[in-house]
């Protein structure tokens, strides 16, 4: 990228989990004077500093110099950056350019882009409609919020090439700010989440719209026909509409509205059966038996990831061997390890409520559910609620969150029957596992899914569910 070389860069935020990484090692390969600022101090970011060795990179750590911010050409900003942060605005200011790793991407990607958002199930479905495209394009890349650097991936990508991105709602920010949105998109579900960072749900929304509001009349966009938040915007799209439903037993769900034949599609669970309608053409993509994923949700997955592998042309042979052969992902109902009888599951990135209640609904077996953390301002009436119906006792975890649930969980037992045993908030992670094992017996599920965000106790929920399995792996 000539534009780039002898340009002064500043990017903003290394971060832990390869975004910043990749970020800074692709700028100093296109030539840039690379400064890293994070106000992470360098113990803190040690990690990550060592992956970039001696590269020709200036830090800034443990505070932002203003400066810095004057003097750049451009600005990288990491996506848990506010676009509001006074930095920023000194850069504005100064007239720099204000791109994230992922603007820079879209700009600089000779292949088709197809990408997947959601408040849950995104990196399920992105790994599952990468596998089913790498059936018939070996090269598919996969990366985006999947702790892997887009711009690394640069390289593998020709003008045929698909590349499946993972997008989060912060990425999708900065990509609208840039009017840019993936050829192919899908959008899985809407519910409350990160409304620590967003004035409203309203704003959370409208940052996740920005996946498809940006694309052109020859573009794609799959939307969720159970969702009547994700349904309402489908108004709103510029180019092509396909839909996918999930079991019938989806709530609220509802009919999409099919258009005459070649301008709407959809991917739909009928019983046991998913099929592909298009028009009148109607293809069985796989059943039930072929899926080793586990709970209702993660059917939905399956069909929002085939419609929109069948968007792009896989053929249903390709996508069908793909489900039967995708086991899963890491940290995502991850089954650890049975002990005693006691099987051990890692849903660490539940980080929000509606992502715990759907894994609580996804057991058909007595639960010891492991909750609690730090706060995102999200309500917790719901997933008291299902706790208190279907959880045999929760631990809790201490945390900024934790007293909401608490008083949530004491408003809902004061009116049921059950009453689950509930443990006092525990100090780590370690003493939690020890409590649940306690209250386990042979035929039951220890389950990780806090409904809450990690900070605090964890780096990260990915440091949470290492540490789980760690604990896990090493009971006797």
């Amino acid at each position: 990228m000539a534009e780039l070389r002898g340009k002064r860069v500043l990017v903003m935020g290394l971060g832990v989990h390869g975004g910043g990484l990749g970020v800074a090692r692709f700028l100093v390969e296109q030539g840039a004077d690379v400064t890293v600022t994070d106000l992470r101090t360098a113990e803190q970011l040690q990690p990550t500093l060592d992956q970039l060795g001696e590269l020709p990179v200036r830090y800034v750590l443990g505070e932002h110099h203003e400066a810095d911010f004057r003097q750049a050409d451009m600005v990288v900003r990491n996506p848990g950056v506010p676009r509001e942060s006074r930095y920023l605005q000194i850069a504005r200011a100064a007239g720099a350019a204000i791109e994230m790793e992922m603007t820079l991407f879209f700009r600089l990607c000779p292949g088709p882009i197809i990408g997947i958002t959601g408040t849950k199930g995104k990196t399920t479905t992105t790994l599952l409609t990468g596998a089913m495209l790498r059936q018939q394009h070996p090269d598919t890349v996969v990366a985006g919020n999947l702790r892997i650097s887009a711009l690394e991936q640069l390289p593998k990508v020709g003008r045929d090439t698909p590349v499946v991105l993972e997008l989060s709602s912060w990425q999708l920010e900065g990509l609208g700010e840039a009017k840019l949105s993936p050829q192919y998109a899908c959008f899985l579900n809407l519910s409350p989440d990160h409304l620590d960072r967003y004035g409203s749900m309203a704003d959370y929304a409208e940052a996740k719209a920005q996946i498809f509001l940006h694309q052109g009349q020859a573009d794609t966009v799959i939307f969720n026909a159970d969702d009547p938040l994700v349904r309402g915007m489908s108004a709103r799209a510029r180019g092509k509409v396909g839909w996918f439903r999930g079991p019938a037993a989806s709530l609220e769900a509802k009919p999409a509205p099919v258009a005459e034949p070649g301008t709407q599609s959809m991917a739909t669970w009928q019983a046991d059966t998913l099929v592909w309608q298009d028009g009148a053409v109607v293809e069985t993509i796989c059943h039930r038996s072929d899926i080793k994923l586990v709970g209702e949700h993660n059917r939905a997955n399956v069909a929002a990831a085939a419609a929109l592998a069948k968007a792009f042309g896989a053929e249903t042979e390709r996508i069908r061997n793909a489900i039967t052969n995708f086991t899963g992902v890491s940290d995502r109902m991850e089954d650890v390890r049975t002990v005693d009888g006691v099987r051990y599951i890692n849903d660490t990135t539940a980080t929000a409520p509606a992502a715990a209640i759907a894994a609580l609904r996804s057991l058909d077996v007595p639960a010891i559910v492991i909750a609690g953390g730090a706060d995102k301002q999200l309500a917790f009436d719901d997933l008291a609620q299902t706790l208190v119906e279907r959880a045999k006792a929760i631990v809790l975890l201490q945390g900024t969150a934790t007293p909401r649930l608490q008083a949530a969980l004491a408003d809902v037992l004061r009116r049921s029957d059950r009453q689950p045993w509930i443990s006092e908030p525990q100090p780590a992670l370690k003493p939690a596992v020890e409590a649940a094992r306690e209250h386990a017996a042979p035929g039951d599920v220890v389950l990780l899914s806090p409904g809450c965000a990690s900070f605090g106790m964890f780096r990260n929920e990915f440091d949470r569910g290492e540490q789980f399995r760690q604990i896990v792996r090493a009971l006797p």
